[in-house]
């Protein structure tokens, strides 16, 4: 690993770090460091959690609050220090429980975590809100020994609210900016704040969430390995929805490693998600990481999922990388899907969202300003100045249903995206051609969110501007082994990760490379 310091950099004290310890480790360690890199440290006593976190609360100062202001990071954890010292002396007591084990990590701002921050899903409407108690996806990082960080920002209401809200905006948070390109290039959203803040190394890792692209997109635009989750396998409950037949929660890091470790830790079975009580697999993160898994894969290409839809830069970046795939010894077959000629609608989330909205805010506390849809754009109404930056026509939209789920059209429809993103799109390419997974440009197409299907996003390549772009291998339910598999082989086989230039001014900067 290379690491470029700028000359005028060099002597400064960035970071404002007075610890010269934690202060070189900062400098020369920490960039682009990875949860296997941290438990070796913190196993040799060299650092410890606590260290971790006062680093990163040190680069959350310069690089998202200072710097280049990346606005990734909306609230911090008061218990992180404390929760951090107290795995630091269970180490020593017992030795650590998994990989995650004093790994600072970030959670949406859509989930539920029972402390001193709050969950409001970039609404101003639930600036107060604190939840009861945790999500189980937040509990189950507690259980893997994991130190929450913090609450990441987010596109409000998960980009739900508006067409035409830009990528990352929330009236509570303002705008996430992407590191590679502050200003200039989509931070993706909804899980801006997550793809932004672990892209520029301010936590090892990061849960997204995702109803149509939302863990993906931020993945490929901040160049980071996103896993879209089966839904059933990861707990949707205490999480701010918006559609209960597509929503997930998911993991987004720097490395196939570290977001497979994420994932590992947060799924299971929930009695409050009935979707997660159906069998699901069983597997192991050792089992996993397999560097020869391209070779002999059969992957299928859905050209037109994207032909005509890209710029010529990110159509010869894929084609790059499907020419490398081959170059691996896998075979490359191309697919065509009847579901590629579907027309799609967002009429299912309009229906589901105001009733699973309904559902969630139902039980807030009570001196909550809102307690309903029709409130939420009661208060967007009444503070319009500071809510409506964009409008709110998608939660009029969602308003106008019954919230009941028993009109026909959504039932049409939904019957349709089920059968046209599984029967005529992902499964049909797969049986059709006899391939184990399809691979798509960027961060997928919505075939496998509307399916319900899984979905892992792996860096690809750069444009001439330093735009990041991905590709994103999907398959069946519960096919995550096999496409994290052949992610971490192309990963492994490529290296094509780089870090972003993170400005302190307009003058100094660092750059980490990888």
């Amino acid at each position: 690993m290379l690491r470029i310091y700028i000359s005028s950099f060099i002597g400064k004290e960035w970071l404002n770090v007075r610890n010269p310890r934690l202060k070189s480790l900062m400098e020369e360690w920490l960039p682009e460091a990875t949860i296997d890199e941290m438990q070796a440290k913190m196993n040799s006593g060299e650092m410890s959690s606590h260290d971790l976190v006062l680093m990163y609360m040190g680069r959350i100062a310069a690089f998202d609050k200072n710097g280049p202001a990346i606005n990734s990071v909306l609230e911090l954890n008061a218990d992180a220090l404390p929760i951090a010292a107290a795995m630091d002396a269970e180490r020593k007591e017992k030795g650590p429980r998994g990989p995650l084990h004093g790994i600072p990590v970030l959670v949406k701002d859509n989930i539920d975590t029972n402390d001193k921050m709050h969950t409001s899903a970039g609404s101003l409407a639930l600036k107060d809100s604190f939840a009861a108690k945790d999500a189980f996806v937040a509990a189950r990082l507690r259980e893997a020994g994991a130190v929450i960080l913090g609450k990441t920002n987010m596109t409000e209401w998960a980009n739900f609210m508006a067409n035409g809200m830009k990528s990352g905006y929330s009236s509570r948070g303002g705008q996430v900016l992407n590191p590679y390109g502050p200003g200039t290039f989509d931070v993706g959203g909804s899980s801006s704040g997550s793809g932004a803040s672990i892209a520029a190394n301010l936590a090892a890792a990061a849960v997204g969430t995702e109803t149509d692209g939302s863990i993906l997109n931020p993945a490929s635009q901040n160049s980071l390995v996103g896993i879209k989750p089966t839904v059933g396998l990861v707990s949707r409950s205490g999480i701010i929805p918006i559609a209960h037949t597509q929503d997930t929660a998911g993991p987004m890091a720097r490395t196939v490693k570290d977001a497979v470790y994420l994932l590992e830790a947060i799924i299971g079975q929930d009695p409050e998600d009935s979707v997660t009580m159906q069998p699901q697999p069983a597997f192991h993160h050792n089992d996993l990481f397999d560097g020869q898994a391209i070779k002999g894969a059969r992957v299928g290409v859905s050209r037109e999922e994207y032909i005509g839809k890209l710029t010529e830069e990110k159509e010869r970046i894929f084609q790059e990388a499907v020419d490398k795939l081959e170059e691996l010894g896998a075979e490359v077959v191309d697919v065509t899907m009847p579901a590629s000629k579907a027309t799609w609608s967002h009429k299912v989330l309009s229906y589901e969202f105001k009733a699973d909205l309904n559902a969630y805010l139902s039980n807030l506390a009570p001196h909550l300003p809102v307690r309903s849809l029709t409130e939420v754009i009661s208060f967007n109404n009444r503070n319009s100045e500071q809510t409506l930056k964009y409008g709110q026509d998608v939660l009029l939209e969602s308003e106008a249903t019954s919230g009941t789920l028993t009109e026909a059209e959504y039932l049409d429809e939904l019957e349709y995206n089920l059968y046209m993103s599984r029967e005529q799109g992902i499964d049909y390419g797969l049986k059709e051609y006899g391939v184990d997974v399809i691979l798509l440009p960027m961060d997928g197409s919505t075939i496998g969110s509307r399916a319900g299907y899984p979905s892992v996003t792996v860096p690809a390549g750069y444009t001439t501007e330093g735009e990041p772009v991905g590709i994103t291998f999907t398959g069946t339910a519960f096919s995550e082994p096999l496409l994290i598999k052949l992610a971490y082989s192309f990963e492994q086989a490529t290296k094509i990760r780089t870090a972003p230039e993170l400005r302190i001014n307009n003058t100094e900067k660092i750059h980490t490379t990888s």
